[in-house]
């Protein structure tokens, strides 16, 4: 084993010892970084960084959107757009059986447009749909496991801050991971919806059908849901077609929602206070988790770990496909110990290195779109991936009444639904690549 493959492990198993003992992931990524680089190059060289580092990283313009992003979803969540969209789609599907929980697909991806956060699209929808689901007698599981897995969705539809990080730290085009982002994300709606359609088959009282509702109340639904139509369409259609950049497009979502809310009566100081509160915890977090991986990352180049691993890599006999798989099967595991973020910026720093020396016939800037969506839907998979499966401790909290163990054995056939995705993706590339490529013709 080469030095540098040996100082990679000694810091990874530090950082993971110090997560273990509940030290926070941004004070852990800190700690061993700084000692790291202390120990290689002195406390000089550390002392120097500390003096500029935090400057040079939220200085840059990216990174705006960040904050923007957050505030959008808040905002959404106080405006109760989530309780909208889930009539909406109620009225549309929720007459079938398994419409129910088929509508809450639906309406997490719709929330999931306008919010970013897979954590609040899990929680804000599970507090509109579970006691819709209890109400027509779903089984337990089906109905936890359904929202846990909805609300993964949050983390890959756009605008997602997840991808916005990913983007920045591979120096992809934030636009175009947006656009490619997209159809993957539908795919996962259907496929969550068919394997709600086939849950329900195999287990007919799982998912009873209910009464259809009048033609009236359909179209109340209907009409109640355009605004959310209209914000989604302006902030990324404005996006996709190049009427504005991210950060003005979340500015101009974040005006919509907020006036959404005003006017519908839903948002007034107290909610507008709360929105802005949660943004600022929520933006000082994903900041300081940034700083800490940028010092985590500082210390392992200085110590020529991404450049060993990918020269490992490259050396070892294996075909780049099984490398990729590898890599995702990696990824799936550190996303059982900690959250979505904090995985993304741990591991794609060390990763990125690594793919972007293999060669699988295309060019670098498709290779960073193609690989940071598969990174992201296997991001997805730790969310509700036992021991963690954050999504799991949320949806539970809300469903007091379901045992967790319910709730895992219900998000088993979305997760074997998010694997064929996965497969899908890294078969055929052109499902992820084909709208980027569509839209810059254009």
């Amino acid at each position: 084993m080469s030095y540098e493959i040996l100082v990679g492990l000694t810091g990874l198993f530090c950082l993971i010892a110090l997560i273990a003992l509940r030290v926070p992931i941004a004070y852990a990524m800190i700690f061993v970084g700084g000692i790291g680089v202390t120990i290689l190059n002195g406390p000089a060289i550390f002392m120097s960084q500390l003096k500029d580092l935090a400057y040079i990283q939220f200085s840059i313009y990216d990174l705006s959107v960040v904050p923007m992003f957050v505030l959008m979803g808040n905002l959404s969540s106080q405006a109760g757009l989530s309780k909208e969209l889930f009539r909406a789609a109620n009225a549309w599907i929720g007459w079938a059986r398994g419409g129910v929980a088929m509508s809450a697909i639906l309406s997490c991806a719709g929330f999931g447009a306008v919010c970013g956060s897979s954590l609040a699209t899990a929680s804000t929808m599970g507090k509109v749909a579970l006691p819709e689901l209890k109400r027509y007698n779903y089984a337990g599981s089906l109905a936890t496991g359904t929202l846990a897995a909805g609300g993964v969705l949050g983390i890959l539809i756009p605008p997602s801050i997840v991808l916005v990080i990913y983007a920045i730290l591979v120096e992809a085009n934030i636009i175009t991971m947006f656009m490619a982002a997209f159809i993957p994300g539908a795919l996962a709606v259907l496929l969550f919806i068919l394997t709600i359609a086939i849950y329900v088959r195999v287990f007919p009282g799982s998912g009873p059908a209910r009464e259809a509702i009048d033609r009236q109340e359909f179209w109340s639904a209907t009409i109640g849901m355009l605004p959310v139509v209209l914000i989604f369409g302006a902030v990324i259609g404005g996006i996709y077609f190049g009427l504005f950049n991210p950060t003005p497009a979340a500015a101009v979502g974040v005006f919509l929602v907020a006036l959404y809310g005003i006017v519908r009566g839903t948002i007034r100081l107290p909610q507008f206070k709360i929105a802005l509160f949660d943004t600022a915890k929520t933006t000082g977090m994903i900041y300081l988790i940034l700083l800490g991986a940028e010092m985590l990352k500082i210390f392992m180049s200085r110590g020529g770990v991404p450049q060993a691993a990918a020269e490992m890599m490259a050396t070892s006999g294996l075909s780049p496909m099984l490398i990729l798989i590898l890599l995702l099967i990696a990824l799936i595991i550190l996303g059982c110990l900690m959250d979505s973020l904090s995985m993304i910026l741990l591991a794609i720093p060390f990763f990125w290195p690594v793919v972007s020396e293999l060669d699988f016939g295309m060019s670098a800037e498709d290779l960073k779109i193609w690989f940071g969506i598969l990174a992201l839907i296997v991001v997805e998979l730790g969310l509700i991936t036992p021991p963690v499966g954050m999504n799991v401790f949320v949806i539970s909290a809300i469903a007091e009444d379901v045992p967790m163990r319910q709730t895992f054995i219900g998000v088993v056939p979305f997760f074997i639904a998010e694997l064929i995705r996965v497969a899908l993706l890294v078969a055929f590339p052109v499902i992820t690549l084909w709208l980027p490529h569509y839209l810059s013709g254009i």
